[in-house]
């Protein structure tokens, strides 16, 4: 017994002196993202959407319709390599604030690399250095973005069923909460019936959960994400030409075409360069300023001109007044004192201004119908090329509401499409000119049918 014992105690000690060497490492159980899964698969929605605005087909559409918009000309600019600035800037923009969400969520992931991620990203914004090599070629890229969207589409499939879910169970509680004596089995039937729902959508719920971002570890889907971002941000640059010599993934290069590029190259010596900052085309880079960064540098890009309609915070007011005059020009018939005047009290002092002065001298009498056809002309062409910025005005606006902000389909409107860059002073001359318009053939109208009723007033008089 002595032996046993003196031999335990060695071989504790032993046991002992070795933990103290060669101490256990603890095992950190890896948390999965929970309820963040909604917010992460908003994340990858924008990276997908931004991903596929930078395919060649839409960057030659980008080049050759979308800046070519005549609207675009007309009040917002003609200098091509300014609107590519406000493109490239938006598409950076809109990155930035994926990578400033992906931030928090790396906080909560075990590998150290992943929690450093802001720093990371913003050293390859700055310099293009990729310690990691998280930057993917174009295989793995397409292969990364098939995955984030069967995540998103089977998130979305579990948001739904959840909400689904909620409504059953008020209607289950508002159904006990009713006293009704006289149909007591129809109400347990209906209990029922609620009941079963409920059970059947707890268990598609569990299923979803299980295939889901929502049981996917924070490392996981953070490193899915972070080298999406630093893909999309590497793909910005080879685009828009901002790459300043750094190497990235040969596929990136070749998957773009020389007629999808906007900077020039051996191949394409008469494409063109635009580099932020400068908003001209050139040939020679222009380093980003050090004390800022890139992000910054590109932030300051889409602070809207003095002169504009984005600096006069107009816009969006600008748009719904431009819609509802397009509705009243469209059947101008249809159109009552009350909301005339409705339309009045929209305009801001500097339009009531104009307006008044243009209709100075005007007479009371509309009658002409060649001067109203004129006008319809006239009314035609002004809206065919500044309705369509009002429209993508109200788009623009709406999918950055913040209940739209997860799990929503994206479109390709820029605002540069919009009225946010739009010249203050063009677009009220032009809707001035609307409202002169809009004014004559309303008289016209309202003529036409108080002349319409006098005839046929006098024709029933002399019948009778």
């Amino acid at each position: 017994m002595a032996l046993d014992t003196w031999l335990i105690k060695v071989k504790t000690a032993i046991s002992h002196s070795i933990d103290s060497i060669l101490p256990v490492p603890k095992l950190t159980k890896k948390s999965n993202v929970g309820v963040l899964a909604f917010e992460i698969a908003g994340l990858m929605t924008k990276l997908l959407h931004l991903w596929q605005s930078l395919a060649d087909k839409n960057i030659i559409r980008l080049k050759n319709e979308s800046i070519s918009l005549e609207g675009v000309r007309k009040i917002v600019s003609n200098d091509e390599s300014f609107l590519l600035g406000l493109a490239c800037a938006e598409m950076v923009e809109t990155l930035r604030f994926v990578a400033k969400t992906l931030c928090r969520i790396s906080e909560h992931c075990n590998d150290s690399n992943l929690r450093s991620f802001d720093r990371l990203f913003n050293e390859f914004a700055d310099s293009g250095h990729d310690p990691h090599g998280w930057v993917l070629n174009l295989k793995d890229m397409e292969a990364k973005n098939k995955r984030m969207d069967r995540y998103v589409t089977l998130t979305s499939s579990l948001y739904r069923e959840m909400d689904e879910l909620s409504i059953v169970e008020n209607g289950l509680r508002k159904l006990m909460s009713q006293s009704c004596e006289h149909e007591h089995s129809i109400k347990e039937q209906k209990m029922v019936d609620l009941q079963q729902k409920i059970l059947w959508h707890k268990q598609e719920i569990k299923q979803l959960k299980q295939r889901s971002l929502w049981s996917r570890s924070f490392d996981t889907v953070t490193l899915l994400l972070v080298r999406s971002t630093f893909t999309v941000l590497a793909r910005i640059k080879l685009v828009f030409g901002l790459s300043h010599g750094c190497m990235y993934p040969p596929s990136l290069s070749r998957s773009l075409s020389a007629s999808a590029t906007v900077y020039p190259s051996e191949n394409n010596p008469d494409s063109y360069n635009f580099v932020p900052g400068q908003l001209k085309f050139c040939k020679q880079e222009v380093n980003i300023d050090s004390h800022k960064g890139f992000f910054d540098s590109n932030k300051k890009l889409l602070k809207p001109p003095d002169s504009t309609l984005g600096a006069a915070a107009l816009a969006l007011h600008y748009a719904n007044l431009i819609i509802v005059m397009e509705k009243m020009i469209r059947s101008p018939q249809l159109v009552g004192v009350d909301a005339r005047d409705d339309l009045y009290s929209m305009l801001p002092s500097s339009i009531r201004s104009s307006l008044r002065a243009r209709l100075k001298g005007v007479g009371f009498s509309a009658s002409d119908p060649v001067l109203a056809g004129e006008w319809r002309d006239a009314l035609g062409r002004i809206l065919g090329w500044l309705s369509p910025l009002a429209h993508n005005m109200i788009k623009w606006q709406s999918e950055r509401n913040f209940e739209q902000q997860n799990l929503l389909p994206k479109t390709n409107v820029l605002l540069l499409q919009t009225l946010y860059f739009a010249n203050r002073e063009k677009t009220e001359s032009a809707i001035t000119e609307l409202l002169v318009g809009l004014n004559y053939i309303w008289r016209f109208e309202r003529e036409m049918n108080a002349k319409a009723l006098f005839n046929g007033f006098l024709n029933l008089k002399s019948s009778g």
